[in-house]
């Protein structure tokens, strides 16, 4: 046994790194384990691999076909209607009732294309035939108070003429 004196202790021996989680792991500089793929301040990726593209599909079945476990394919529709976009614009905005009238007509209008080409935008259409068909009321509305507003006018008699005379 050796004597140190005080204040001049070997130093102590630093501890053993800690094992890695896994077989193939790294310890990076910032002191965490990192699988072999990962790289640091790149996150990770999960669930399973990409493994290239996804097998191409064949024909889509025939009228008729059946499909097994009642699965439909799904048609995807072609695009918004623009009649009804239209439509649904114009019933917003009216531009004097004008547009209220161009409402209805474009809404109807879509409501054919959409039948006939498999189209979205059904609901707006039917939001401009609305909003038309609303402003054409409030139209009919203040039409008919200005002309009741008209006729119902005060007449004023000769009252005054009689009292500065």
């Amino acid at each position: 046994m050796s004597f140190t004196p005080p204040g001049q202790e070997p130093p102590a021996s630093a501890p053993p790194p800690p094992a890695p989680p896994a077989p193939g792991w790294w310890q990076a500089s910032d002191g965490n384990w990192y699988p072999p793929e990962a790289k640091p301040g790149v996150p990770m990726q999960y669930g399973p691999p990409a493994y290239g593209a996804p097998p191409a599909y064949g024909a889509p079945p025939t009228y008729g076909a059946t499909t097994p476990y009642g699965y439909t394919p799904y048609q995807p529709s072609r695009g918004t209607n623009g009649f009804a976009i239209a439509s649904m614009v114009l019933g917003i905005v009216w531009i004097y009732w004008i547009g209220s009238v161009l409402a209805i007509i474009f809404g109807f209008i879509a409501y054919g294309q959409i039948k006939e080409h498999n189209q979205g935008g059904k609901g707006m259409a039917t939001a401009g035939l609305i909003l038309g068909f609303l402003g054409l009321g409030i139209l009919v509305l203040a039409i008919i108070a200005v002309a009741l507003g008209s006729s119902s006018t005060v007449k004023f008699s000769s009252v005054g003429s009689s009292i500065g005379g």
